[in-house]
Order: C-alpha cells, then structure tokens, then sequence
C-alpha cells in the first residue's frame, strides 16, 4: 500500500435557478452571463483551477483540475473530486444568478456523492454527510437526505430541496461510477504510458461513445485523465480517470436521452471493465416514470447486490449497485 492517496470520488452539486416574476424567462435571465473571471473567483473558493474552456450553442464547459463544471442557462453542474470544498460555491453562485442573470428563486439543487474511502482527509463540511446536510440547510433551508445502498459498502448520499421545481423541465441524467478498475486498461492513463490527452482518449475507445461529441481532454502528470464531451441541443458526457490500482476510480455522466441509457451503461462497463459499479438514474416526473416499471439492467458477468426506486418531488432516482462475478 502506498503512502500516496487520492480521493477520486467526486462531489456533484447541481443548481436549477428560476425567477419569481411571472412573466416567462427573457434573454437576461442566462447563467452564461456571468463573466468568466468571475466564476473562476468561484473555482477558487473551492480549490480547483480551470484547465481547458469551451463553448457550445447551449452549454460553457470547464475541465477542472478536479473534475468539471457545466453551465447552461437555467442550471450550473459542478463537479469536483479530492479534498475540494465544492459545498463553498453555493452561496457564491446564487448571488451571482441574481446579480448577473436576473434569477431570484433557486428552483432545486442536488447534491450527492459516493462514500468516501477517506474522509478523515476532507475539509469541513466535507467531513461526513451529516455535516454536509446540516450546512446545505442553513442556507437553502430544510432538504431532503438519503443513502442508498449499504452503508458497509459503497453507499451513496444525496441531498435535494424539500420542494417543486419552479418551472416544469424535462430532464434526465446517468451516471456510472466504477471501482476496482481493470489495471491493464488503467495503464492508459500515465503518461509513461500515453503521449497525450487525445491518445488516451483514442486508446481507452472514450471517442467511440459519442463518435460526433466534441471532445476535451486532460491528460495528468503523472497520471489521471479527465474530460468533457459537447453535443449537438443541450447535450454533455463527462469522464474523469483516478487510475491507481489501491484506489482506482472512474465516472461517467452524461444528461442524452433515457432510451440510450441501457446501451451506453453496457458500452462504458466493456471498455473500463470494473469490478464493482453503481448506476444512478434521475429522471424528471414530467416523462414517463421510472415506477411505473420496477425492473432493473441486467450486465453479463455481474450480479446486482442492491437496487432501489426513490420518487423525489419532481424526479424519480433509479440506484443499482452491481459486482462483478467473473473476472
């Protein structure tokens, strides 16, 4: 065992802004404006830099020194991964929606993580989920908590607001979060290994996902990779690499339609080839409910430990927890 560690578990937070005219959104009301520099500001205050930036019709994206930010008109996805103190931008960013995009209301925010395999190496609030609950709420007021899974193993938490979303959205989002990587696949991602970002991409088959998404990519010294994938409307993936073998790590995220999901979990788990994988699925109220069928995806060679449906106040959340049988 190493003395080296890195926590690649990330924090995702996600804030959905609303105005409480009631007159429909008007061109002001666009997280986009808010300068650049000054988001940065935010970045700061969570301890990661901006290494790559681009812009879409829909979307800016950063690829972070720690994961990734997505910024769309109504909403902002943060997501950052080591000892970040991610929680710190929520206040900040809410001021900014008010005084840049004209959003008074915020409509809802989640927060979730998978359990760390070492919190005594976070920052206040980041110590343990109570913390991290009992900060969101004195700001945002009472939310709502879980865990799902079981709390001996790779548990995950969530936090959301107690309340409606403002305006009705439809929307949907995955994430695959894979643990006990294939080592030999691992290899990609050092630099010893991969001469750059784009080969580390093309190697590990990630361009093959979306083979039309715009991709940008990050390779670390002297290892880990991490990347942001732009697509046509308002569509992302995003993929983040921690590659060493006593803490392994690798998540993907992206918000295409519900009916590729099953597809796509398959095509991720082929080309990392974990030992151990959680999905989460959230899927808006306002399109066909995840209760209304309480199946789950089955995946050749793994065997489905825990599998939970949550109706959320807007969103149902499908949780699946899978292991691998034969390696």
């Amino acid at each position: 065992m190493t003395d080296h560690f890195f926590e690649g578990a990330e924090k995702l937070l996600e804030i959905w802004f609303g105005t409480s005219s009631e007159n429909k959104l008007t061109a002001r009301n666009d997280l986009r404006h808010i300068p650049r520099d000054v988001f940065e500001d935010v970045l700061n205050l969570v301890n990661c830099k901006v290494l790559k930036y681009a812009q879409s019709k829909d979307i800016d994206t950063y690829v972070l020194s720690e994961s990734s930010a997505f910024v769309f008109k109504t909403h902002i996805i943060l997501k950052t991964c080591g000892a970040t103190t991610l929680l710190a931008a929520v206040q900040p960013l809410i001021s900014l929606a008010h005084e840049y995009a004209g959003f008074d209301t915020v409509d809802q925010i989640f927060y979730s993580r998978r359990k760390f395999l070492r919190p005594d190496l976070q920052k206040d609030p980041h110590t343990n989920f109570e913390h991290e609950v009992s900060y969101l709420n004195s700001l945002c007021g009472e939310g709502c908590s879980y865990v799902l899974g079981r709390t001996n193993l790779d548990c995950w938490y969530l936090y959301t607001l107690d309340k409606s979303c403002g305006s009705k959205r439809s929307d949907q989002t995955l994430e695959v979060i894979m643990t006990d990587l294939d080592p030999e696949i691992m290899k990609i991602f050092y630099q010893d290994n991969t001469t750059s970002a784009a080969d580390a991409t093309e190697k590990a088959g990630i361009d093959k996902i979306f083979p039309d998404a715009k991709i940008y990519d990050y390779l670390f010294e002297p290892c880990g990779y991490s990347m942001n994938g732009l697509m046509s409307d308002d569509h992302y993936f995003t993929i983040h690499v921690t590659p060493e073998p006593d803490f392994s790590y690798v998540s993907f995220e992206t918000n295409v339609p519900y009916s590729l999901f099953d597809g796509l979990i398959r095509k991720v788990v082929e080309l990392f080839n974990p030992g151990k994988f959680v999905t989460t699925i959230f899927r808006s109220s306002t399109l066909n409910s995840l209760d209304t069928n309480r199946k789950y995806f089955h995946y050749t060679n793994y065997s489905r430990v825990d599998h939970h449906i949550i109706c959320l106040t807007d969103h149902d959340l499908l949780y699946s927890y899978y292991k691998k049988t034969l390696r």
